[in-house]
């Protein structure tokens, strides 16, 4: 089978094996979603999260049942990853607002924290994503790593597809900046 009719396939397996635990309990069926989608899935929520283990344990289990219960409700109207990362990005959200932290829309985003106690130090890709702001960081994540487009964004965040493209155009500015070598310092590599 050529590549391109197993990625048009995917969709159709998917939708098999969800119908298949949905209405059988079929155990192995959900393994095969399970061991598919998490890897990407912990993927996303571990960076959502700022690099916090077991709450990105928490928050992808959590996503799994969530997703069972609901597989009845989902129509199919996007594809079954599009739908958990949309689940996984519910229960963040739910994790933060439980935390007392403070969830924000998109347009609004907290004062950067100032530069490290160490101002020589590098700070990796990982470190300046966790602090951005929750929005930027979420549609960085959902459009640069997990590949979702604008339009997908907007469906699970509630926004338009122009508004998480200047969102991401903002975020990556702001990221960049956070990586960026303070002036007077070279960057070490």
């Amino acid at each position: 089978m050529a590549v391109n009719e197993a990625i048009a396939a995917e969709p159709l397996a998917d939708r098999l094996l969800a119908d298949r635990v949905r209405h059988d309990g079929d155990e192995a069926a959900f393994r095969t979603l399970y061991r598919r989608y998490t890897p990407g899935l912990y993927r996303f929520v571990f960076r959502l999260l700022g690099g916090n283990e077991f709450d990105a344990e928490d928050v992808v289990q959590q996503t799994w049942l969530k997703a069972v219960e609901g597989l009845g409700r989902f129509r199919w109207e996007a594809s079954f990853r599009t739908w958990l990362h949309g689940i996984a990005l519910n229960c963040c959200r739910g994790l933060f607002r439980k935390k007392d932290a403070r969830w924000l829309a998109l347009e609004d985003g907290p004062p950067i924290p100032g530069p490290s106690d160490h101002p020589h130090a590098r700070m990796d890709l990982e470190v300046a994503l966790s602090r951005l702001p929750p929005g930027y960081r979420t549609v960085i994540l959902l459009h640069d790593v997990e590949g979702f487009t604008h339009e997908e964004i907007g469906e699970q965040l509630g926004i338009s597809a122009n508004t998480s493209k200047s969102q991401l155009s903002r975020g990556r500015r702001l990221l960049r900046s956070l990586l960026a070598p303070e002036e007077g310092h070279e960057a070490r590599v």
